[in-house]
């Protein structure tokens, strides 16, 4: 006698438990990145309460940047070596300690080492929550949670803006501080109570070696790209030092992590680099949310400085870009399940590249619901991109280097917001110096030059979206399942 299942009990299930987590590591992860961006609008006011110039207040955000290189890859070996509960316990308490040392400091040097502090815990929070889904969640309806996820990573940096500027406008910078704290003290407080203790880990060896040159490597490319600026206006020495540095510092940390990874003691294993699926979403990934935190950082500065717009204007503009990625990724994550990447992501990606086009004819006479309507759009391509392209380069991949692969991500994720907020400023400098105006018109005449290399950046992005075939459907079910990739086995 035969029987039909029904759908309900065909309907693959996630692990127990896994809803109640990753909702705390994906809330988590959320204020982690909104505290990324929401102090960008308040640096023209710490400038003036700790007495310190444009060039030392920036150290703010390059000092959070290097800490983030220098502690994403050690998160590879950190996932294998610790349970859930215990890194999520570890990144809120050190995120809670950079806050509440922040909201106290009377002084420039205490705000930096809380900044420093804040993205240790940051660094850690990102690669975990990834992880876990990947884990946790079947294939089938890994998509659709992953959506879920691509909410606090997509849409936070077009939020903080528009919240920074409400704060400053009312309460002061240090009330972003305590925000961030009560947020934080209730997602530690729910997550110790749902997230159980023990947990999958091994005794993963740690090489001190390895740190050491992962900080060299990944910090002096983090460093060569904070002095982009500098460099074009012939200060050049300090990023070639730094350049140097990094280079020899990545070639030596990528030869250890070879030698390595044959005993599998790795503190990160580059082997999801082999695989093509997963290197060339992390292009994609990589071009399109660097011009997301570039474009961010570059309209603040040309709405205020070239129309004369107020920080919380400025704010509420960018808010629709955040707010629709929010709105779109569960569905793009639930059309990820039925239809896989191409179908999303190839258009997505000429979407990112008509928006910054579009946005390279902007000028003091451009209307603002022109700005507007085009970065807005440019959030809708991004939920379409990173929902399927974080759920497809992970799933890629052997269960044994789920911690890896969304370490590099992230690692990648970080050094492109840094490099394309550093490229855009740059450009917008060194276009406006080419100018034949002065003043505001000359600035928005240097933001065309860089929404320009945007757009050309953006069809590399369609390029290698392109190129993404995974037409192993059954080979990535399998190993996302935890079989072994053919690919990832290669290196």
């Amino acid at each position: 006698m035969t029987s039909t299942a029904s759908p309900a009990a065909t309907r693959p299930e996630l692990a127990p438990g896994a809803a109640g987590t990753i909702a705390v590591l994906a809330a988590s992860a959320f204020v982690m990145i909104l505290n990324e961006t929401v102090l960008a609008v308040a640096l023209p006011q710490l400038m003036i309460d700790f007495s310190v110039d444009a060039t030392a207040i920036q150290w703010l955000s390059t000092g959070f940047m290097l800490t983030m290189a220098v502690v994403i890859p050690a998160t590879g070996f950190l996932l294998q070596r610790f349970s859930v509960r215990d890194l999520f316990m570890t990144a809120l308490a050190l995120f809670l300690v950079g806050s509440l040392l922040a909201g106290a400091a009377q002084n420039f040097p205490t705000m930096l080492v809380a900044r420093a502090i804040q993205a240790g815990g940051t660094a850690i929070i990102m690669p975990l929550l990834m992880t876990t889904t990947l884990r946790t969640v079947p294939p089938a309806r890994r998509g659709a949670v992953m959506g879920m996820n691509t909410i606090g990573i997509a849409c936070a940096p077009a939020i903080g803006p528009a919240l920074s500027g409400a704060i400053l406008a009312w309460l002061g910078w240090r009330w972003i501080f305590w925000m961030m704290i009560a947020i934080a003290t209730v997602t530690l407080v729910v997550g110790a109570a749902l997230l159980t203790k023990g947990g999958e880990s091994r005794r993963a060896p740690f090489d001190l070696t390895s740190v050491a040159l992962s900080a060299f490597g990944f910090g002096g490319i983090v460093y060569v790209i904070s002095c982009a600026e500098a460099a074009l206006t012939g200060t050049w020495a300090p990023a070639v030092i730094a350049l140097a540095v990094g280079v020899l510092g990545l070639a030596l940390f990528v030869s250890r992590q070879r030698a390595l990874q044959k005993h599998d003691a790795a503190l990160l294993d580059l082997r999801p680099l082999s695989v093509p699926t997963f290197r060339l979403s992390l292009i994609t990934v990589a071009i399109s949310f660097g011009l997301l935190l570039g474009s961010v950082v570059l309209l603040s500065m040309v709405l205020q400085q070239g129309l004369g717009m107020s920080p919380l204007a400025v704010g509420l503009l960018l808010l629709p870009s955040g707010l629709i990625q929010a709105v779109l990724a569960p569905f793009v994550g639930r059309a990820f399940d039925r239809v896989g990447p191409r179908p999303l992501v190839i258009p997505a990606t000429v979407v990112l590249a008509v928006s910054m086009f579009a946005l390279a004819f902007i000028s003091a006479d451009t209307p603002i619901w022109y700005v507007m309507l085009f970065s807005t759009t440019y959030g809708a391509g991004m939920a379409f991109v990173l929902t399927a392209l974080l759920t497809t380069s992970l799933s890629s991949l052997p269960h044994s280097l789920y911690g890896h692969g969304a370490a590099i991500m992230n690692t990648f994720q970080q050094l492109a917001g840094a490099a394309g907020t550093a490229l855009l400023v740059a450009a917008m400098t060194f276009g406006g110096s080419k100018a034949s105006e002065v003043g505001p018109a000359a600035e928005m005449t240097g933001a065309r030059w860089s929404f320009a290399i945007s757009g050309v950046l953006c069809l590399i992005a369609i390029l290698t979206a392109t190129m993404i075939r995974p037409t192993e459907t059954e080979r990535l079910v399998s190993v996302a399942s935890g079989g072994d990739s053919p690919d990832a086995s290669a290196a």
